[in-house]
């Protein structure tokens, strides 16, 4: 047997890239879901790679590759068979083979995620390892009945992403939505990932490791035709997810009328997805059309799920991965350069590739829907309604958070959007008494027990964010030299402004706010509070509150100094 030096460097280095997607899946999800659920959501994506590399290679890799059989490969534990692999040692394409096997098996996570019993999930991790992937695999790529018909599938938008969205939706399905997603009416409501830089580091990773994921799949770079084949690859790759990105920014600005950044952070991986067929087949116009069709689609997927069928899919997995990879399975019936409808190929090429992707389907959907009930009625799926409130990581593995010595503020809760806050002006000069007492409103509370007044008062002024550099100039021109500020979170009867998140409403509940508090000695409480009336003003209730109180006592720990005497040194 000869082996080429390029050729094997190549494929062990696209699948140390693969491997990689398993930390752009951990951020990605870690960062679309709540912080309480992080720990979890991370241990999930270390196991599903742990448990599925000794399983695959005790079971799966000889049901996928260990026979020529239309249905099955062969049962050949630990890999002691004889394998002919080309150019490529058998353990090289072993380990190739293990990454992706761990790929499909990790984006069911998202789907399933803050709500899933961990023993449960690690039992369907070793499941979709063991079975599920390598009969469905050894269909398209091990010889089975689909490769015999012509179906082609070159880096997996089926036998990976499509098998992993299946097997996601329907998890998520059985288990039901997160406590709070729907309100009595069925009406969705939006729970926003508590951090976007983390998601979107996700998906630059998972894009820079899709190169290894498509490009690798030659297993090739020895020869001229290896080069240029590549070369292609990397190409349709990067333009169709250019453009699906682009074309999600696009349709969610118009929707929303803002672009909404996690479903344009989707849009790149549906692009990567749906492109994953079809990589080696199409030209570049090929590549942008599916850009610009996957791009279009998980909109209208994500809120299908989210909206009519009221599966609840955090990471929007389903779409991503599902639909997606459904869609670059059929383009590569239309757009291949090698067979395509769009190519005079006939309708022949479409056909066999949409059996393909409604046979594995039906494979997926049956064999998920065994494992997770009987999953379900043994260790039981889905954790208790008390440890999903309270958070995974606490309950199943004893993390009080992930993010130790950090304050995440979990945002929760549902309250009625106020249609109308607007008060009819919006130039502080021009508005009435009583509308600017509307929107920023003034309570005193006087000193308990009737005591006579010191002469200080505290005054508390809660503050929108995009106000705060105005209400300091203000404060700082009138002459208030020191201030406590505080970020704080709150509602009043406005409740928020109507924006959106993955196409879903916010319940605009707790709103980010800033709390300045000052100590008045010298100064006019009134013209303080006028100050801050004229800075914050913007014609809408909930422009701010402010509070003023009466101090007894004011200690200058430095000096001993008390009262005014402590107020007028500024340190």
């Amino acid at each position: 047997m000869t082996y080429s030096s390029a050729d094997v460097i190549w494929t062990l280095v696209a699948a140390a890239m693969v491997y990689f997607m398993q930390a752009g899946f951990a951020m990605c999800e870690a960062g679309m879901t709540r912080a309480k659920n992080t720990g979890n959501i991370l241990m999930k994506n270390m196991m599903d790679f742990c448990i599925g590399t000794p399983i695959y290679w005790l079971i799966g890799f000889g049901i996928m590759f260990g026979g020529s059989g239309a249905l099955i490969g062969g049962f050949d534990p630990l890999i002691r068979g004889t394998y002919d692999f080309g150019t490529l040692p058998t353990w090289c394409y072993v380990i190739f083979q293990t990454v992706f096997c761990a790929t499909a098996a990790t984006i069911v996570s998202g789907s399933m995620a803050e709500r899933t019993n961990f023993v449960a999930y690690c039992l369907y991790s070793l499941l979709i390892s063991a079975v599920v992937y390598p009969i469905s695999g050894h269909w398209i790529w091990g010889g089975g009945w689909l490769a015999q018909l012509g179906f082609h599938d070159f880096a997996g938008s089926t036998a990976v992403h499509m098998v992993g969205g299946t097997a996601a939706c329907v998890g998520a399905a059985i288990l039901g939505p997160r406590i709070g997603k729907y309100d009595k009416n069925g009406k969705p409501r939006a729970i926003p990932g508590h951090n976007l830089a983390l998601a979107a580091l996700g998906v630059f990773i998972l894009w820079f490791c899709w190169f290894g994921f498509n490009g690798g799949s030659t297993t090739a770079m020895s020869t001229d035709a290896d080069l240029i084949s590549a070369s292609s690859i990397f190409m349709t790759t990067n333009l169709a997810a250019a453009v699906s990105t682009c074309t999600v920014m696009i349709v969610t600005w118009i929707r929303y009328k803002k672009p909404d950044v996690s479903m344009t952070l989707n849009g790149a991986l549906a692009g990567l997805v749906a492109i994953t067929a079809g990589c080696d087949q199409v030209t570049p116009v090929g590549a942008f059309f599916i850009g610009l069709l996957a791009g279009i689609l998980v909109v209208f997927s994500v809120e299908f799920f989210d909206k009519v069928v009221k599966i609840d899919d955090p990471v929007g997995a389903i779409s991503v991965h599902g639909a997606c990879g459904a869609l670059g399975t059929l383009c590569v019936g239309l757009f291949s350069t090698d067979g395509g409808l769009f190519y005079g190929g006939g309708i022949h090429y479409f056909l066999v590739q949409l059996l393909g992707m409604v046979s594995v389907i039906a494979w997926v959907v049956v064999t998920m829907l065994i494992i997770y009930k009987v999953i379900d009625k043994t260790v039981g799926l889905r954790v208790p309604a008390e440890v999903e409130i309270d958070g995974l990581d606490i309950h199943e593995h004893g993390l009080a958070s992930a993010y130790s010595g950090f304050e995440i503020t979990e945002i929760s809760g549902a309250l009625d959007v106020n249609e109308n806050t607007d008060l009819g002006e919006d130039d502080v000069e021009k508005a009435t008494p009583s509308q600017v007492d509307a929107a920023v409103k003034v309570v005193k509370q006087t000193t308990i027990g009737g005591a006579a007044s010191s002469g200080m008062h505290k005054v508390s002024i809660v503050v929108k964010l995009s106000k705060f550099d105005t209400l300091k100039k203000a404060l700082n021109d009138l002459g208030v030299t020191g201030m406590t500020v505080t970020q704080v979170m709150g509602c009043g009867i406005q409740k928020g402004a109507g924006e959106y998140y993955r196409g879903v409403e916010m319940d605009a509940t707790l709103l980010p706010k800033v709390k300045v508090d000052v100590i008045i000695g010298n100064l006019s409480v009134d013209a303080v509070v006028e100050a801050a009336k004229k800075a914050l003003y913007t014609g809408h209730i909930g422009d701010g509150k402010i509070f003023v109180y009466d101090v007894t006592k004011v200690v200058k720990v430095r000096t001993g100094e008390e009262d005014l005497a402590a107020l007028k040194d500024v340190e």
